[in-house]
């Protein structure tokens, strides 16, 4: 069974401001808990006006405390950015509030531009992922109660941690930790495949995990007709047009005629990192989660509805939830091993 998921890009909107896009993340994670979702997701992202999930912890434990049941988490941190004994109290510290409902997935860039990476006081040396995700998990653990340095309160929480990527490189990470995994083919798609054979061919069993567990990131709109999609889904292609354009603004209303807005290389840009984006009404959105499960045996869609306007994102959230039915309820993480 493909659980549903989603991820929120807390969007910032030009007739809203960041504490009503906090606020709208926290009623979605609530409803969308009755309609089914397995867990709720918000990402780093800095420097970028229009994304108001910068201080990603906090925002996690205001989402968390307006919904009961939802698992909620990170999606991810950018380990870079960050010593691993800070995003170990700040976890743990979630996790002692909302036992049971903290993820913490993983990211290896930096989610942000160079400039901002120098803002943040970490230096772009050695590539030490690999080390500090073991730093990190080791905080989590029973043991580390004994240590002399210690993220207080984490140690006992056990927070489960993600591998996400956009590469092959994550893939053999998660697969050689045996930690579950999430690829970013909602905008990085073209590695999809490669990187999910990797995982599942090279996976080791864990204490956390006993068996592979992947989940995708994709895009999906949906109304009650195509027509209504499509026309809703330009806001997110203008968000890209935008990115190619070295323009970090805010979420634009939709638009009728989406090539009077971007260039032709801009239109090439952007859809072939939207290329596995599925748009339209009920039944188009299912049929599209039943085909892109079947190609990729996904264990869980990690879905973007990237939507100007409120209710029509939560109105697409719920018709979302209704066409993948068929194919997606909750399912827990495979069993770990003893």
């Amino acid at each position: 069974m493909t659980a549903l998921s989603i991820l929120d890009l807390v969007r910032v909107t030009d007739s809203t401001d960041a504490r009503i896009a906090i606020d709208n993340a926290r009623d979605l994670a609530a409803r969308a808990e009755s309609w089914g979702y397995q867990r709720f997701w918000v990402a780093e992202h800095h420097n970028m006006p229009g994304i108001a999930s910068a201080a990603t912890a906090i925002v996690i434990g205001h989402v968390a405390a307006g919904s009961r049941t939802i698992r909620v988490g990170a999606g991810g941190i950018m380990l870079p950015n960050h010593a691993p004994l800070i995003i170990a109290e700040q976890f743990g510290t979630l996790a002692r509030l909302y036992p049971g409902r903290i993820d913490l997935g993983l990211g290896r860039a930096p989610g942000t531009d160079q400039p901002t990476v120098r803002a943040l006081r970490r230096t772009m040396g050695a590539d030490t992922f690999p080390q500090d995700v073991r730093e990190l998990q080791s905080y989590f653990s029973a043991e580390a109660a004994d240590r002399q340095v210690q993220a207080v309160p984490a140690a006992g929480t056990e927070v489960p941690l993600w591998i996400l990527g956009s590469s092959t490189y994550g893939a053999q990470l998660a697969a050689e930790f045996g930690l579950p995994y999430a690829f970013a083919s909602h905008f990085a798609p073209d590695l999809l495949l490669p990187a999910l054979q990797i995982y599942r061919s090279r996976f080791k069993p864990s204490p956390q995990l006993g068996r592979p567990h992947a989940m995708i990131g994709v895009n999906i709109v949906a109304a009650d007709s195509d027509a209504e999609a499509r026309r809703l889904a330009t806001t997110q292609q203008m968000s890209f047009a935008d990115l190619f354009r070295g323009a970090r603004g805010l979420s634009r209303p939709p638009i009728d005629d989406i090539d009077s807005y971007w260039s032709p290389r801009e239109r090439e840009q952007a859809m072939g990192m939207l290329q596995r984006s599925i748009v339209g009404g009920p039944e188009t959105v299912r049929r599209g989660i039943d085909q892109l499960v079947a190609e990729t045996g996904a264990d869980e869609l990690m879905i973007v509805s990237d939507i100007y306007d409120h209710a029509q994102r939560l109105h697409s959230y719920e018709l979302i939830a209704g066409a993948g039915s068929s194919t997606a309820r909750g399912t827990a993480l495979p069993d770990a091993t003893t």
